[in-house]
Formats: structure tokens, C-alpha cells, sequence
């Protein structure tokens, strides 16, 4: 399954995008928390970097799955139209949020514009 999530923070000239991905179990063995392990993160400087790692993240996701659990994350790999949307969300200064699963573990990518340090809108 591939979801979005828009947030609320206006993009300026100076706006990075904090990049980030991480798995977590959908169930814990024993009932403990459920911890995440980081999947790999980076700082971008332009929405467009910050789609180029959503979709970098998304392909090594997906090739790790099974292939009825990759199909969503291959379909929005190969969706022109809803890049076009997450660039319009992130040069907005709107978070955008992509979630795969698989039986066992949820994975989620995430791009959000960060306010420049300094700076009080």
C-alpha cells in the first residue's frame, strides 16, 4: 500500500527537505514496543533532490519485497502524474509520505521541508 501525507509548513527559498526511511515490525515478538530501524536518511536542498531519494528509497524497498508487496511501490515508481504531485506538495512546503508492507513489516519513506535555522516565519 502507498499513502501520502501532507503537512503544513510553507516552503521558503532556504527550506531543506530532512529525507528519511525506516522499517518497523508489525507485531512484536512478546509484546514489547515496536522499534524502528533507520533505512537510510539524507538532507536535500531542493524538492526535486528530495523526490530523486523517495524514489532511490522506494526502488531498494520494493526490490527487497515479494512481488505482490512490491507492486504498489513499483507502481509509484513508474507514476509520472504523482511525482509531479509530491514535487507540487514539497516545493509547497508539505511533507510527503509513502508507506509499503509486507506481512511482517511496515516501511516508510518520508520527505519533510524543514524551516531554515533562524528563521521565524
Amino acid at each position: 500500500m502507498v499513502t501520502h501525507l501532507v503537512g503544513l509548513l510553507p516552503a521558503t527559498d532556504r527550506t531543506t527537505y530532512e529525507c528519511w526511511a525506516a522499517a518497523r515490525p508489525r507485531y512484536e515478538p512478546g509484546g514489547g514496543p515496536l522499534e524502528s530501524i533507520p533505512l537510510g536518511s539524507l538532507t536535500a536542498t531542493t524538492p526535486r533532490l528530495a523526490l530523486r531519494w523517495l524514489r532511490e528509497r522506494t526502488a531498494a524497498v520494493a526490490d527487497q519485497l515479494d512481488t505482490p508487496h512490491a507492486r504498489p511501490g513499483r507502481h509509484w515508481l513508474n507514476d509520472a502524474r504523482e511525482h509531479e504531485r509530491a514535487l507540487g506538495s514539497l516545493a509547497a512546503g508539505h511533507a510527503y509520505r509513502l508507506t509499503l508492507h509486507d506481512d511482517h513489516t511496515i516501511y516508510v519513506i518520508t520527505a519533510t521541508p524543514t524551516r531554515p535555522k533562524g528563521n521565524r516565519w
